[in-house]
């Protein structure tokens, strides 16, 4: 690899935050930055919190995020106003890493995801993310809405429960069997909450519609003359210092069975911060660079697990809502941070008073805003497969696990796409008229052919879905088998392996009946890959032609040679 090459390679790692400052940074840019990243802190607390809590544990680990894993994001990253923090898209899988390995095990899966990810960020895997079947994205995202919103429905309701199941249906067995403990107070303030953030939605958008949400339901809670549970109540009072380095006891004997959760919170981290910052250049103009995001996540993951925090991402809302405020650079979100931070030494004592339904009621909209039922009931309507990828990813995740959920859907989605592809292969008897190869129509073409020749076309790629299309051809004419067989590949643009193997068995059957076989029109690709693996020059009995023209000249000195059965 050449000097040029490396730095090439280097460049693609450049953070934001570099080119901003290479490119200048004055005054009026800090103070954008400085208003739309107090903007965003003022929406991130509250969420932080909220997230936390739904996922198992307890509120400062959510804030320790949105500080540590939110600054590292956005000093590293590939994107100019990325905001990174604790997302709604880890709830389902941090909570059910807990429940089995506790939070020592939650901070190993995600240093791992953390190293998966800086691994992903080396390999040049960031523009593969785009890849991704909508239908899997989806019927995941709608299947977490589903487990945000089950697992708020205790607090909302102020349901008094010995312990939360883990499983969605024996959650939704548990609220039934005690819901007779349910709080009236609860569900007034949680109903109070989201109506505030909805209507502030509609008629004062600009406005900081959880923070205002949060606020109206703790002076709500104070003022009730019956008693509600409060952050303070359930988790004592929030530590008002900074986040401690900390590196607890953690199951390394159980690494190979994290291994499958480290992957879902890698998976999401990597396809939520692309998918942010995607939206984020939709909205700005300016190009990210893939590869540095998803090394910063990576980044950003390990330090939050070693600072007491929990996986972390670009946040889609959170982002959007810093684009919105002004913000010119990755400034804006190491700023963010730090307001959050100053939030919490400042604030502490009051943040305890809050009712946990406040924060049922934030993350109940969360829920609906992440659920995509525009796009969830639009693909009801695709191809059955696609239709099929859906259901089946959603039922997994609100059902099973997010893990095989993520795992099933690509693989069926996959299978899917293979079956498409083999069915878009298309072998015919009539050779298609091809200006590149000779002029006339298909009949004229046929007329042309010499007795004991046949020619078939192949359309599409020859992949391992669509290989055994070539067994089927020479089926065709096994009873009476030609003295040439012309195989038109100027419509295949891509060979693999089964693709040779396939060609290679026909070329065998030929053999056997005494059967030349021509290749005619190769493209660059799968020329390449059958020089590769030998087929052309080592076949005795194949021949390649540059087009159909020379096919049938090659042909008729075939013919010549071969004497008559």
């Amino acid at each position: 690899m050449s000097r040029a090459d490396v730095v090439r390679y280097l460049r693609q790692f450049e953070p934001k935050t570099w080119t901003v400052l290479r490119e200048g940074y004055r005054w009026n840019d800090l103070r954008a930055d400085a208003v739309a990243g107090l903007t965003v802190a003022i929406v991130a607390l509250p969420l932080a919190m909220a997230l936390a809590i739904a996922s198992g544990t307890s509120p400062e680990k959510g804030l320790h995020t949105a500080i540590v894993a939110g600054f590292l994001i956005s000093l590293l990253g590939g994107s100019r106003v990325q905001i990174g923090g604790p997302t709604a898209a880890f709830i389902p899988v941090v909570f059910a890493v807990i429940v089995k390995f506790g939070y020592g095990g939650l901070i190993l899966c995600t240093l791992l995801a953390g190293l998966m990810l800086i691994a992903a960020a080396v390999l040049r895997l960031g523009t593969l993310m785009k890849y991704m079947p909508q239908p899997v994205v989806t019927g995941f995202t709608a299947g977490i809405a589903v487990s945000i919103f089950t697992s708020q429905v205790p607090d909302a309701l102020g349901l008094r429960l010995p312990s939360t199941p883990g499983d969605f249906l024996g959650r939704w067995s548990s609220y039934f069997a005690h819901l007779d403990s349910w709080q009236p107070a609860a569900l007034a303030v949680t109903l109070l909450g989201v109506a505030i953030i909805v209507g502030l939605r509609r008629w004062r958008p600009g406005w900081p519609g959880f923070l205002l949400a949060l606020l109206a339901c703790a002076l709500a809670a104070w003022l009730s003359p019956w008693p509600l549970t409060t952050i303070a109540s359930r988790f004592g009072a929030l530590p008002s210092a900074l986040p401690q380095f900390d590196f607890p006891r953690i199951p390394f004997e159980r690494t190979r069975e994290m291994l499958p959760s480290s992957f879902t919170i890698a998976f999401l981290a990597g396809v939520e911060s692309l998918l942010s910052a995607v939206v984020a250049e939709g909205m700005t103009g300016r190009r990210h660079r893939s590869n540095a995001e998803l090394l910063a996540q990576g980044v950003a993951n390990c330090a939050s697990a070693l600072f007491g925090g929990l996986p972390a991402t670009g946040a889609i809302a959170r982002t959007a809502t810093n684009v919105r405020a002004g913000a010119r650079s990755p400034v804006a979100g190491m700023l963010h941070a730090l307001f959050v931070l100053s939030f919490m030494l400042l604030l502490a004592p009051w943040m305890g008073y809050v009712p946990l339904a406040a924060l049922a009621a934030i993350l109940v909209v969360v829920a609906w805003n992440i659920s995509e039922f525009e796009s969830f009931r639009h693909t009801l309507s695709a191809p059955k497969g696609d239709r099929l990828v859906l259901l089946l990813t959603f039922g997994l995740t609100v059902f099973l696990d997010l893990t095989i959920a993520i795992e099933v859907g690509m693989v069926v989605a996959a299978f899917v796409f293979m079956a498409r592809m083999a069915d878009a292969v298309e072998v015919s008897a009539q050779p298609a008229t091809d200006d590149t190869e000779t002029p006339g129509g298909d009949e004229d073409q046929r007329l042309r052919l010499p007795p004991g020749v046949e020619a078939y076309q192949v359309r599409g790629p020859l992949f391992f879905g669509a290989a055994n299309r070539l067994d089927e051809v020479f089926d065709q004419f096994r009873a009476n088998p030609p003295r040439v067989f012309i195989l038109r590949l100027r419509e295949v643009p891509v060979v693999d392996a089964s693709g040779v193997h396939a060609l290679r068995m026909l070329l065998q059957r030929c053999r056997k009946h005494d059967v030349a076989l021509v290749l005619s029109g190769l493209q660059t690709q799968p020329l390449r890959v059958f020089r590769q693996m030998g087929l052309v020059e080592a076949e005795p009995g194949l021949h390649v032609a540059e087009d159909f023209a020379t096919s049938l000249a090659l042909s008729t000195r075939l013919l010549a040679q071969t004497p008559l059965r």
